[in-house]
């Protein structure tokens, strides 16, 4: 470990790596090749770390016909909570036999440091157990008060073939957020990872099909949005698409949807902030904002990336911001003390940095970092915890999704304008609120426009609880019993009791 610009940089460490993950498909229980093939480089070490099947329109075509089918068939869709649940309790032990492994080939995959990967992996098996919990506890409801002779009943079915299009920054996580639950609800899917993360998914593959899964209720296929993910979201046969990833790419799935009038769901952008009022725990809230801006590399969407602070207390609170940034360990990803590593591609990490020059030729101040950093033995995919101030809410650092560990501050003066600024944004995924006043937080929590708002923490999440966004960060939720209804329609059983009682409708003489 060393110092470099006052921060702390873990340099590479001797790490014997995994041989190159091989991906396949998975269409209708079967494992299947493509003829041509993608790489994955490793942005932390620069090796190719997986080789994967590059699936077009035929590979998609036969997985779509294969969710169709198993869907038709009731071989899921049919059975009983009670065996749709016993299966995924098999998967959640699975995934906690098999950490290390998909924790290590996501790290490579990513760049994200090790313990977080382990902290996702292993945490997504809670997600499997809940949603086993809700395959075996939905219901809908009876009325027995619309007269003698009537019986109304409102039944949950399963939607039916879903597609499930996945993004790089937490492949295993986001996973599961969404297909145990479509799975709990009875539906047949057809997964799409991204092409930069594709292994994790696999894996999970693998995992479906040792857990007893029928063939063609789970398929993969690997490959880029286009062929693979623009034919899931416009196929006849699919009933909905749900996708997470950025703003621009779910407006396109939701206009390609648009001609069959499937459901979509989109969890998408963010531009959290974070309110800091003078009362509030100062050293825990900037505990929690150093977190929320560099966990998972700052690449996030529920990124803590601008924090609105009071300006009586602004300077020493970006100065304790600045002081806990030097000490956050940067670096190799595979070291298990690591808590900021790689930028997931060269080019997002241009990206990164063109925001933060531009910023800084507007008139920002940068109080910590601002560039790319070259680790030892690693490379140069790696950008400096990087903190911001004297930012104006016009700024494009300031709206928009930077996706990396840069910190925005902006301040104010009273409670009106904190709300203004937290509202000022295309999004709504997340805001916080630190105060000790309990009125303070509770007024900015049903004020901020955000799907969830935290007060005096940040980033806490169980699979109880729903998550996702209002304006451009997206429509619909995921985890929680709302989560799951996403995956199921209403249907109304009207039901006559007896003998019909009425009169006649048309009267044709008859005694």
């Amino acid at each position: 470990m060393t110092t470099m610009n006052d921060m702390t940089i873990n340099t590479a460490i001797s790490y014997d790596l995994p041989p190159a993950f091989s991906g396949r498909h998975l269409i209708d229980g079967e494992w299947v090749r493509s003829a041509e093939t993608f790489e994955r480089v490793s942005p932390s070490h620069g090796t190719v770390v997986s080789v994967s099947a590059q699936g077009g329109a035929a590979e998609t075509e036969a997985a779509i016909v294969a969710a169709r089918a198993a869907f038709d068939s009731g071989v899921w869709s049919r059975i009983s909570g009670k065996d749709r649940a016993a299966v995924l309790l098999k998967v959640a032990d699975l995934i906690e036999a098999n950490v290390e492994r998909i924790a290590i080939q996501e790290t490579l995959e990513t760049g994200k440091p090790i313990s977080q990967a382990r902290g996702e992996v292993g945490g997504a098996a809670d997600l499997w157990r809940y949603a086993a919990s809700l395959a075996r506890s939905t219901h809908g409801d009876s009325h027995n008060t619309l007269g003698p002779d009537m019986l109304g009943v409102v039944v949950k079915e399963p939607i039916g073939v879903v597609s499930i299009i996945t993004p790089w920054n937490f492949p295993f996580w986001i996973l599961s957020q969404k297909l145990p639950f479509a799975l709990a609800a009875g539906c047949t899917v057809v997964v799409k990872p991204s092409e930069v993360t594709p292994s994790s998914t696999v894996m999970m593959g693998e995992l479906l099909v040792e857990a007893g899964l029928p063939a063609g209720v789970c398929n993969i296929v690997l490959g880029y949005g286009r062929p693979v993910g623009s034919l899931m979201s416009t196929h006849g046969d699919v009933d909905m698409v749900t996708f997470t990833g950025s703003t621009a790419v779910g407006k396109l799935i939701t206009e390609a949807s648009a001609g069959t009038l499937k459901k979509v769901a989109l969890e998408l952008g963010g531009k959290n902030p974070q309110v800091i009022f003078p009362d509030a725990d100062l050293e825990n809230a900037a505990d929690a904002v150093t977190f929320g801006v560099y966990f998972n590399v700052g690449q996030c969407c529920n990124s803590s990336s601008r924090i609105i602070v009071h300006e009586d207390i602004a300077e020493a609170f970006v100065a304790r911001v600045v002081e806990l940034s030097r000490k956050v360990k940067f670096g190799d990803p595979l070291d298990d003390s690591t808590q900021v590593g790689a930028i997931v591609t060269a080019e997002h990490n241009a990206k990164i940095d063109g925001y933060v020059q531009a910023a800084a030729k507007a008139g920002a101040k940068v109080e910590l970092g601002g560039g790319a950093l070259a680790v030892a033995g690693l490379g140069s995919q790696f950008y400096q915890p990087t903190v911001i101030s004297n930012v104006t809410p016009d700024m494009p650092i300031a709206r928009e999704e930077v996706f990396g560990p840069v910190l925005t501050v902006l301040t104010f003066k009273t409670f009106e304008e904190a709300v203004a600024l937290t509202n000022d944004s295309d999004y709504g995924l997340s805001a916080g609120v630190w105060s000790n006043d309990i009125h303070t937080c509770l007024a900015f929590s049903r004020r901020a426009h955000a799907g969830t708002v935290w007060t005096n923490t940040w980033m806490d999440g169980y699979p109880e609880l729903a998550f996702g966004g209002v304006k451009q960060s997206g429509q619909g939720r995921e985890i929680g019993r709302y989560g799951f209804d996403e995956f199921l329609e209403v249907k109304s059983l009207v039901m006559r009791v007896g003998r019909d009682s009425r009169a006649p409708w048309v009267d044709d003489g008859a005694q």
